[in-house]
């Protein structure tokens, strides 16, 4: 994400400040005299009608004009999925198999999954927003996407983007390239020898009993996205259930900057053989030169549907051939 428009923001609001404080003064000297006559209330207390019953103070000056509220969302919200809480600590002792051994087993089962889930079409919503030093959004960006396969490739269908009202960062294409790839990330047999993984420990996370693994980037090549954190490895199906971590690397160029926030994605087991990604959550501060900028980023995946099955073609050739020369025939005796 890219910081933008910070000075001439902050520029706009102080000369809105400004004008405001010299209207109100106009104002003031404006009332009618006999106003002035009137014994007010004492210092400090609120202000009262002419039977001198208290009222309500008045709303705070806004200095910044507020959008219009978008059309409703022509797709249902999903509900905000839970958290898995992590139980019992990280036990450090090394598990009953080689460690390598399951690295390589669910890497292969990552990539198995990686084929299927372009089996299946799916919902992605996607919001992203700034916030204010009291937590409160100033900034936010949506988009709905249908997400299918046609001709086995990924085809992206928006069906819901208002306008954006972010106006202390922009969307980068890394950003929108992390989205696809790296927030829902899948550790292949095919992209383990480009991360280091090191192994941790065993943690009950829910019900699930996980192996937690750091991983990290050997190297970094140019134009290529990564994922550096810790994954929680399902004991029994051997998937990721759980990833902790950002994308890599922050990029900086002269004072062009584009940095990434710390995120976390869960997934659920969907019918019964793969665990797919539901959600991801980020509520980071983004530290840019001029500034930081706290953002708060949420992205549902639901409705996964099948369209396709998948075809495993079976070995139907017997255990065993029988040979097809002829038996060897010995020559009748001789007379």
């Amino acid at each position: 994400m890219r910081e933008s428009g910070g000075k001439a923001a902050a520029l706009f609001e102080t000369r809105s400040l400004a004008l405001i404080v010299v209207l109100l003064a106009a104002l003031a000297l404006c009332a009618p005299l006999s106003a002035q006559e009137v014994q007010g209330p004492m210092p400090g207390a609120p202000p009262q009608n002419e039977d001198n019953i208290p009222l309500a103070p008045p709303p705070a000056v806004q200095t910044r004009q507020v959008a219009a509220a978008p059309a409703p969302r022509p797709v249902a919200q999903p509900a905000p999925a839970s958290p898995r809480q992590s139980s019992g600590g990280i036990v450090k002792d090394p598990p009953s198999i080689p460690v390598d051994e399951i690295i390589q087993k669910f890497a292969a089962r990552e990539a198995e999954f990686k084929q299927e889930r372009d089996n299946f079409t799916y919902v992605q919503d996607f919001t992203i927003e700034t916030l204010d030093s009291g937590g409160r959004p100033d900034g936010a960006y949506e988009m709905t996407t249908d997400i299918t396969y046609p001709n086995g490739k990924r085809d992206e269908h928006v069906t819901y983007a208002p306008p954006s009202t972010l106006e202390r960062i922009t969307l980068s294409e890394q950003d929108l390239d992390d989205l696809r790839n790296v927030q829902p990330f899948v550790l292949t047999t095919a992209e383990l020898p480009k991360y280091n993984v090191t192994y941790v420990g065993r943690e009950k996370v829910d019900e699930l009993g996980t192996y937690i693994f750091d991983v990290a980037p050997k190297t970094i090549e140019k134009n290529q996205r990564y994922f550096q954190g810790r994954i929680w490895v399902d004991d029994r199906d051997l998937e990721i259930v759980k990833t902790y971590g950002k994308a890599v690397p922050d990029i900086r160029k002269g004072n062009s900057e584009n940095v990434f926030p710390r995120f976390e994605t869960y997934r659920e087991n969907i019918e019964g053989n793969y665990w797919f990604p539901t959600y991801t959550h980020a509520d980071d501060v983004l530290h840019f030169r001029n500034s930081d900028v706290r953002i708060r980023m949420t992205v549902h995946y639901s409705d996964y549907k099948r369209f396709r099955v998948s075809i495993k073609l079976l070995n139907t050739e017997p255990a065993s051939t029988p040979s097809q020369t002829p038996p060897s025939q010995t020559p009748p005796p001789k007379p």
